[in-house]
């Protein structure tokens, strides 16, 4: 028998054995706040179709992403002296793809569905998802990927809308992207430092072309809209998100979003009055099914 076996200690096992509880316990705690997270972004994006209508996707992103930098830095105060060089260059990178991905998304769903939107930015964290399963797990992109195509018809036509299918594939690439970096920035900084420093970055980013619009936006109605909406999208979320990153493989992350586009056919119906087709409810079925099946089949020790 090996010896290190042999001598260990009663209190060494038992830390062992809290560790594989604590494990068993992160990819379910991971599942729920992906859940919340999703919910809070349909959402949030569903009530920000008038604001984007009126004053552009760009000022509506700036705003947001400003709102929700400000509250997430005044609660952490974040020693940002002492960042080293490998964490401001995961913030900064993680920031411009959060800015992309955020203009992309809202100048989407000004053009064509919420649910079509969110069905194509979904194929981002598919990828994602696909490079991190083996074996006969990779059924499950593939059913979450035909359920994304069937939410893309609505039983008559397809969309002929090509800018808004262009901007709903370059939201899904950076999703993709962000799910790989916001991983990488879990890890990098303590708590939601990372994410109060990345809002920030995104903010700059988009204030070139955000503050055109910000001075016909300076009513209390519209600010403190926006400060709602903030906190909806993307303080709430994209918290829950880094915590969820931290507690689970991105593999299973990736695929357990493919429920994003049931919730925004689910929120578009119910708040934009946009229809549901059956074939979209088919759709809606198999990413829930996917994702339901990569999530109970992740092993503990892979979390």
């Amino acid at each position: 028998m090996d010896q290190r076996v042999a001598t260990n200690s009663p209190g060494d096992i038992g830390n062992a054995a809290h560790g594989l509880s604590s494990d068993r316990a992160a990819l379910p705690s991971g599942v729920v706040f992906c859940l919340l997270s999703m919910s809070s972004v349909q959402i949030g994006s569903a009530l920000s179709a008038d604001m984007i209508a009126a004053y552009g996707p760009f000022a509506t992103s700036f705003l947001r992403l400003l709102f929700a930098a400000l509250i997430l830095m005044a609660v952490l105060r974040p020693p940002v002296r002492s960042y080293s060089r490998a964490q401001w260059k995961s913030a900064i990178l993680l920031g411009i793809t959060m800015a992309a991905m955020t203009v992309c998304f809202y100048a989407a769903i000004a053009r064509i569905p919420l649910g079509l939107t969110v069905a194509i930015e979904f194929l981002g964290p598919l990828a994602v998802a696909s490079f991190g399963l083996i074996g006969w797990r990779l059924v499950l992109p593939v059913a979450a990927l035909v359920g994304v195509v069937l939410l893309c018809h609505n039983g008559e036509s397809w969309t002929i809308d090509t800018t808004g299918l262009l901007l709903a594939s370059g939201s899904g690439v950076g999703w993709g992207c962000y799910i790989v970096l916001m991983k990488k920035s879990g890890r990098l900084f303590p708590g939601l430092e990372g994410l109060a420093i990345s809002l920030l970055i995104a903010a700059i980013a988009c204030a070139p072309v955000g503050m055109l619009q910000v001075p016909n936006m300076m009513s209390p109605t519209v600010l403190s809209t926006m400060l709602g909406l903030a906190i909806l999208v993307p303080l709430f979320p994209y918290a829950l998100e880094m915590i969820a990153l931290r507690r689970m493989p991105t593999a299973a992350f990736g695929i357990l979003m493919s429920l994003e586009p049931a919730f925004g056919a689910l929120s578009g119906f119910l708040i934009l009055g946009q229809p549901m087709a059956p074939v979209q409810m088919l759709g809606t079925a198999l990413v829930v099914a996917a994702s339901a099946a990569v999530t109970i089949s992740v092993k503990p020790e892979e979390a």
